[in-house]
């Protein structure tokens, strides 16, 4: 179930790539997230209502607080830089390849913080996974010059948001089910990029039928899909097996982009990934270190 579970992530997470880049192709950033979370927003609170207090009972103010905040950190904050960095030219498969830095973030901080040690092995395959981004990135700035360098970092600052919001949640003592956190999380973000949206004049939809498919993409396989698969598989597997998994999303992004945008896709490029993805491999067979101990079980 598990791995069925990880691969149903990896395709819904990885989508979320190619739905960016196929909406802002038409709209700003800022305009798009607005049009994919206001409308899920709206539905999502209408749910809420239909089923009662049921699955808000043992909430309190603070957690509903803490929620909010891990959905601006994991929705607003990372979608945002993540969709500006393919607005400005970043190819979605070294947008994907970038975002999945995010394990040797999390394998760092995971035993300090959470108490889940990573051992040498993991350490190795972590280290693997940075070395296939660095030839990926290189790869794909030689290509398409016409992009800063700068630009590249965009996507690191989105990566690092969502470390931000997975240690805020594993460090949360009250679990709320995944159909309360989505509801919080799109709400704020509805608010975030209203707001946001709003104030730069850039509220109006497109009128091209490829922006619409991009919202319609975005909710149902994005949000529903990669964004709720992404805690469940967190509850299930960890912080670094999970974050690992991110590594494969380059693969599958890069091909996506390169069938459907015409993106570079070179030997470098594939060699890159085929480091990454032996880093993906690496970590998942390497045994946790003795008396690593899991946070959920503490709970």
């Amino acid at each position: 179930m598990n791995i069925l579970l990880s691969v149903a992530f990896v395709l819904c997470w990885s989508s979320g790539f190619v739905g960016a880049k196929l909406g802002t192709e038409h709209a700003g950033a800022v305009t798009l997230l607005m049009w994919r979370f206001l409308p899920l927003a709206v539905i999502l609170i209408a749910v809420a209502i239909g089923r009662g207090r049921a699955s808000w009972q043992g909430l309190t103010a603070r957690d509903i607080a803490r929620q909010s905040a891990i959905g601006l950190l994991s929705q607003s904050g990372y979608l945002l830089t993540v969709y500006y960095a393919i607005q400005l030219g970043v190819s979605s498969g070294t947008t994907a390849l970038i975002d999945g830095t995010q394990p040797l973030v999390a394998g760092a901080l995971a035993g300090p913080l959470l108490r889940q040690y990573v051992s040498a092995r993991q350490w190795l395959g972590l280290c693997l996974g940075l070395a296939g981004v660095a030839v990926v990135t290189t790869a794909d700035a030689s290509a398409t010059t016409a992009v800063a360098w700068w630009v590249y970092l965009v996507p690191f600052a989105g990566m690092l948001s969502l470390v931000a919001a997975t240690f805020l949640e594993e460090r949360s003592r009250a679990q709320a089910t995944p159909m309360v956190s989505m509801t919080v999380h799109c709400t704020t973000s509805a608010l975030v990029f209203t707001v946001a949206a709003s104030a730069a004049g850039a509220a109006a939809p497109s009128s091209a039928p490829s922006f619409w498919l991009a919202t319609v993409w975005l909710v149902t396989l994005s949000t529903f899909g990669g964004y709720g698969l992404y805690w469940l598989v967190l509850q299930r597997s960890g912080v670094t097996k999970v974050n690992t998994l991110m590594f494969l999303m380059a693969p599958v992004t890069a091909v996506w982009g390169a069938a459907m945008f015409g993106e570079p896709f070179t030997a470098q490029t594939a060699v890159g990934l085929a480091v990454a993805l032996s880093a993906v491999a690496v970590v998942h067979r390497a045994s946790p270190r003795e008396g690593q101990e899991r946070v959920t079980a503490a709970r």
